[in-house]
């Protein structure tokens, strides 16, 4: 390394020129973890600093090296033919270390700590330069630490999926193409909107492990004319007439599974609901919920001069007045 200026290689790391080995590596562990470009993306000054600590570290971690730079400061790799920060030590080759073998940062730390005598730089150069560089075997950091790529399925991806009210209830299979290949897929009876469908391996393939993510299918369910999802339970909107409202009646109202009777009470109001049990949405174990219908009271647009007369008639000899508690009511 031809050094242009010394470097504060304890400043660096922030530790003392008295810093046990264990307190150097503590403090390399720490920065490390703060700096890393995976935790930074797109940081030049976090990946600069990343570099800094790497490369106090790897003189610092060295009793040779530290007590020649020591001694000799910014002319410490000079002396005795030393070998300049970033080279292989120790007979380490990343061309050919397993790093699939390790499922977290500290056991990588700690696995290089006592096979390179203490000496963890070197492959800590290499685990940055590979996760910042297209196509390399060694990348991904996150909370849990390091991932190898090599090892792990490539990117999961998500599309949208519109199905009918019936085939959401019922079930369907689908043909969908991804590119040049052309899958089925079998929807299960009872999802709802939002339900998610997964598709085994039919995600993004990892060009390393060449194993595929997953794909996710997000329901989405069209408007019914008549009928609503809500929750387990589907609802409509039964339209009456007011005489039927009045006097009661049978009436038939359509289900998922054909027309039924139902039987309207006497005297119902408008906006009632009522409840037609185990004719609602089917779960995926196979139970039904209710139907709910929601009964709406029409006057006629239109009528026969009979049925005027009638009606008029009806007003005259009406026993009640269904607003007679309104007379009472005062700001």
């Amino acid at each position: 390394m031809a050094t242009t200026g010394f470097k504060d290689y304890y400043a660096t790391l922030g530790v003392s020129k008295a810093a046990t080995a264990e307190q150097i590596k503590q403090a390399f562990r720490k920065l490390a973890r703060k700096h890393h470009p995976d935790v930074n993306p797109g940081d030049k000054s976090a990946e600069a600093k990343f570099k800094e600590i790497n490369e106090a570290y790897e003189v610092l971690s060295d009793s040779d090296k530290r007590q020649k730079y020591d001694q000799y400061g910014q002319y410490w790799d000079r002396m005795g033919g030393m070998g300049s920060p970033g080279a292989s030590s120790a007979g380490f080759d990343p061309n050919s270390f397993d790093f699939s073998q390790y499922g977290s940062f500290d056991e990588f730390v700690n696995e290089l700590l006592g096979r390179f005598g203490g000496n963890a730089a070197g492959a800590q150069n290499y685990a940055y330069r590979s996760a910042t560089s297209p196509g390399t075997g060694f990348g991904g950091f996150s909370d849990t630490g390091y991932r190898d790529p090599a090892a792990g399925a490539g990117q999961d991806l998500e599309s949208a999926m519109s199905l009918t009210l019936s085939e959401a209830f019922n079930g369907v299979q689908r043909r969908l193409g991804l590119g040049n290949e052309t899958i089925t897929v079998r929807i299960p009876a009872g999802v709802k909107s939002g339900s998610r469908i997964r598709v085994k391996e039919k995600g993004q393939i990892n060009p390393v492990s060449k194993r595929r993510g997953d794909l996710y299918l997000v329901v989405e369910i069209k408007p019914h004319s008549f009928f609503k999802l809500e929750g387990d339970s589907l609802s409509c909107e039964l339209p009456i007439t007011p005489d039927e409202a009045v006097l009661g009646a049978a009436i038939e109202v359509p289900t998922p599974d054909g027309s039924v009777t139902m039987n309207i009470p006497a005297s119902i109001r408008s906006g009632q609901t009522l409840r037609l049990r185990g004719k609602g949405w089917r779960s995926p174990s196979g139970e039904r919920g209710d139907q709910l219908v929601r009964v709406t009271i029409v006057p006629p647009a239109a009528i026969s001069d009979s049925e005027r007369q009638l009606y008029e008639q009806l007003r005259a000899i009406r026993s009640i007045d269904p607003r007679s508690h309104l007379q009472q009511i005062r700001l």
